[in-house]
Order: structure tokens, then sequence, then C-alpha cells
């Protein structure tokens, strides 16, 4: 794609999207550089002891390949969705790589999540298979157990030993040809599907077709610095079954030939990543505010690790003015924010080389997106009007639909344009300015939770009556997950219970998602219709 000019009016005019009517993901980030060039490394894997495996283009698709051969013969065939639930590991790419070869639909599931929201998203999605570690497996298998069945769940693959009745993910490998080549798919042929939060009920599938990572091209070059560039080396603590860890940096840096270091590490730790970036190499990173903010609690890092960071790009939250001179000091580059949602992701960033950072942005429009700021109709506000950011439809980057929910779609739109939510602001130069949210989602350390899946878990405890999930402003997080509960007779409001409560949602839904704060309220605040007032709650704090 064209990012050629050396202004950001320039880049925008000479934009063009490049995206083939015929395209299959697994062909253009893996099996066309196997070709090509076979022992370019695609992946380096850091494993939890400090060792490091580099991974070729030629053997990816290899392990690939075999595993779709696999998956065929365990019944997986075009359409049919595949659940993956691993970190960020060798058998993770290779595993949504066979996926997609298949011309089955890869279903990120993070490694975090408890049984019940695993168990929402395999059954929702209809997956025929559910790719995991062994002890996780272990872990959740009791609580999955309705799901397996020949017509529903019918195969589960574990790495590691592998108990009945799963399929170890090696021996599969081993097991299987290596002659199978990626399915002729259509760009708008569907491809991956990400459950994203809502404020009400359960979360929803936003399905995305294979022309999904040709929309994310763009919003990866600028924000990363026109990558990539000569010994450009990619790196994301974030969970790749996040869009922000898949699209963001995984599948964009392999379809531009450039390595991805990936580590199993699940605990973040400020100091360990200053020495992994110098340690491995890493030139460029997307880094969520919350990880930047924990780093910036370390003393002197310049002087203690030699890091050679070329661009760092973050999303999901305001980086504000502070953070930003602190990144100037620290790394000597400008962090560079960028702006989207999974239904349609990587629209609007900054790119510093190009244009003012101006901190509290969340910067212009992305080459190749038009994004303006509306009213509840879809008309364009004049600029300097609060209304709601929205994109205009076609885009490549945009989701297919919601997962069996054409209600939920169509309300996404109001005629050509879809609406992300948020509320900003766009000045006279093209910046948006984030303003709020029109809806009760929590973003908490780069995460969006919508407290309808928290209220419908806590809901589930024999103490909790009744329940109001809210984002309360924290200074490292952003916002934390906050739950206002009426208790049942019997229950006495105590530490001990929050703490009960809180193990309770942490163990079924995520570590993320479970409410830090438990306040125990008499009553809750409700609208005339019998809604929570969400916003009476968050005042309340």
């Amino acid at each position: 794609m064209n990012l050629g000019g050396d202004t950001y009016e320039s880049v925008r005019s000479l934009f063009r999207w490049q995206v083939p009517s015929r395209v299959n993901i697994a062909e253009v980030i893996v099996a066309r550089h196997a070709r090509s060039t076979p022992t370019a490394p695609a992946l380096i894997h850091v494993g939890d002891d400090g060792s490091q495996r580099v991974w070729t283009f030629a053997e990816v698709d290899d392990k690939a390949s075999r595993l779709a051969n696999a998956l065929g013969t365990l019944g997986v065939g075009r359409g049919d969705v595949v659940g993956v639930h691993l970190p960020q590991s060798p058998e993770c790419l290779i595993a949504h790589v066979a996926i997609l070869k298949r011309g089955a639909i890869v279903l990120p599931l993070f490694r975090l999540f408890g049984p019940e929201a695993l168990g929402y998203r395999l059954e929702n999605s209809g997956a025929r298979a559910f790719i995991t570690v062994n002890a996780e497996w272990v872990r959740v298998r009791d609580d999955l157990a309705p799901l397996v069945a020949p017509d529903r769940l019918a195969t589960i693959v574990t790495v590691g030993s592998a108990p009945h009745p799963a399929h170890s993910f090696w021996h599969l490998v081993d097991a299987a040809g290596a002659d199978h080549a990626a399915a002729d798919t259509s760009a708008d042929d569907p491809a991956v599907m990400i459950y994203t939060s809502g404020t009400t009920g359960n979360p929803k599938g936003a399905l995305h077709a294979h022309r999904v990572l040709y929309g994310h091209l763009p919003g990866v070059m600028l924000p990363q610095e026109r990558f990539p560039q000569a010994g450009d080396r990619f790196w994301t603590p974030a969970d790749w079954a996040w869009i922000g860890g898949l699209l963001d940096v995984l599948w964009p840096s392999l379809f531009h030939g450039v390595a991805v270091l990936s580590s199993t590490r699940q605990k973040f730790d400020p100091e360990w990543a200053f020495d992994f970036m110098a340690r491995h190499g890493v030139r460029n990173v997307f880094m969520p505010p919350t990880a930047l903010r924990l780093m910036r609690q370390v003393a002197h890092p310049r002087a203690r690790f030699g890091y050679d960071v070329r661009s760092i790009a973050s999303g999901g939250e305001t980086l504000g003015a502070d953070l930003i001179a602190w990144g100037r000091e620290t790394f000597g580059l400008t962090f560079n924010e960028f702006y989207g949602q999974t239904e349609c992701n990587l629209v609007v960033g900054n790119c510093a080389s190009l244009f003012e950072v101006n901190p509290g942005s969340m910067g212009r429009a992305i080459p190749g997106h038009e994004v303006e700021i509306v009213d509840d109709a879809g008309r364009t506000l004049p600029c300097g009007t609060p209304g709601i950011v929205a994109v205009r439809a076609p885009d490549p980057v945009m989701m297919l639909e919601y997962w069996r929910n054409p209600e939920a779609t169509a309300a996404k739109f109001r005629g050509a344009w879809l609406l992300l939510g948020d509320i900003a602001v766009k000045d006279e130069q093209g910046y948006f300015w984030f303003q709020g949210r029109d809806d009760d989602i929590i973003n908490s350390s780069g995460y969006r939770i919508g407290p309808g899946e928290v209220e419908d878990c806590l809901g589930r405890h024999p103490a909790v009556r009744l329940s109001g999930v809210v984002g309360l402003p924290d200074p490292v997080r952003g916002e934390v997950v906050a739950a206002f509960v009426v208790l049942n007779d019997g229950f006495v409001p105590d530490d001990g219970l929050a703490a009960a409560i809180q193990a309770f949602v942490r163990e079924r839904l995520a570590a993320h998602e479970y409410p830090r704060v438990i306040r125990f309220i008499d009553e809750m605040p409700m609208t005339v219709t019998g809604k929570i007032r969400r916003k009476d709650l968050r005042e309340s704090g």
C-alpha cells in the first residue's frame, strides 16, 4: 500500500486500498514468505527460562499445513468456528494459520477467561473445535462438558498431554501430511471473530472477513512510524486473543515479513519489559497505556537497559502530556496514540514524523478511512461540536456483522455510517478529542469490559440480589471495575463476603473482569423503566 508523501495531507491524497478480491490471510502472512524467504524468522519465542527459539516462515507453514490436514480429518471444514485459547506461542500462531488454511473461522479466546466466559463464547459461536493447553482444559472441562458432543463442540485439542476426549496438538501435527494449500477465499469471506463487550446482556461476536488484515495495515504503518523499516522487530505484551495483539501486531507484522517476538509470561513486569526489549532487539512496540504507566515507575531505565526502540504506539485510553513527555525522555521518541474498536479498528491515530502529536488527542483519520463526528441520525456535525465517532462504509477494516445478531448489527449503523459509540470532537485541523462514551463500557488497563456480563455472573452468587457494575477512576488502570451490590436476606456485608464475591467472579469470568471494588448498598438506583442508573452509581463513587 502506498504511504508515499512527506506530509499527512499528501499521504492521505496518495493512499489507495489494494485489497485483492481473492485472498486468504494464511497465504499472505505465512505461506508466500515460506516460498520466497523460507529461512527468514517469523516468530522468535522466548521461554519462561529466557531461552530463545526462532521459527522460520517455512517451519510455521509446514506445521500449520499438517495441523490443517489433521483438523480436516477431525471434521473441521470451511466456515466452521475454532476456538483458540492459547498464550503467545508458536502453537497459537500455527493454530491460527491452520484454521485459516482450512477456510474456517478463528475464534481467539483470552487466556485468563474462566469457564463461564469460555462456555458462553464457544456455545454462542457454535464452535466445532477448541484448542487450548492441557492445564486449562483440566481446569474447565467439567464446566464445558455439556458442550462436548459430535453435533456441537466435537473436537478438543490440547498442547501437552491429552486426557480423553482431547487430542494432542503435537501428535496431530507430527502424524499428518504436509501438503495443504490455503483455501480459495474471497476478501469478504469470514476469517476471524472476536467477542466484544456490550453494556447490556452478553458479549457479541464481531465477525471479520479476510480483508480485515488489509484494513489494519495503514493503521499500523503510521503509528509505528512508516512500518516496516530495515531491522524492524515487533513485540507487544498484549494477548493475541485481543484485537490489539492480533491485528495491531501479529498478523500485520508477518504480512510484511517482519519477525514477531512472543512470550508466555503472564504477569506484566516493567523491569522485565525493559530488559526483554533490550535483550531481544525489539524495535517496534504496541504497549497499552497501563503498561506504560507501570514502566514509568522504573528508575533510570536508560542507564540500566540497552534498548533501542524505534517506534511505540499505544491505544485503549488517552495518554496524558506527562506520559508522552516521559516517553520522549526515556525512549527518545514520541508515543503515537491510536483509536478504534473491535468492530472497526485503527481508524484514527498519530504519526509524530508526519504531524504534531497533541497530548490528549486520539489523532487524525488514518489514510483510507473516512471518519467523522455525527449525531444520532447519522448527520455529520460541524467541527467543534461533540457527537458520535463514525466510520463510513464500505471499509475493509469494518466487521461483517455481529454473529447471529442482525438486530444489533443494524443498530450499529445509521445509513452508511458505522457508529463507534464514543463521544468526541473533531477540530479544524482534523484532530479527534475523546469526550466520553454514550454507553457504559468500562476501559480498564486497555480492556473494554461490558457491565452486563459481570452483572450476570454476580447474579449467580447466592448472596447477591441485585448488582450494578460501573468503572471508577484509577491512576494506573484508567478505570477499575466496581460492583454495587444489594444483598439477599441473611447475608452480612463485610470484607469477607466482598472477597468471596470477587473470587467468585474472577474464577468464572476472567482476572481482568472481576470487580476490584465492592460497595454494598441498601437500594439500587433505578429508572422508571427499571434500568439501573449507572450514572448515579459512578457519582456516588
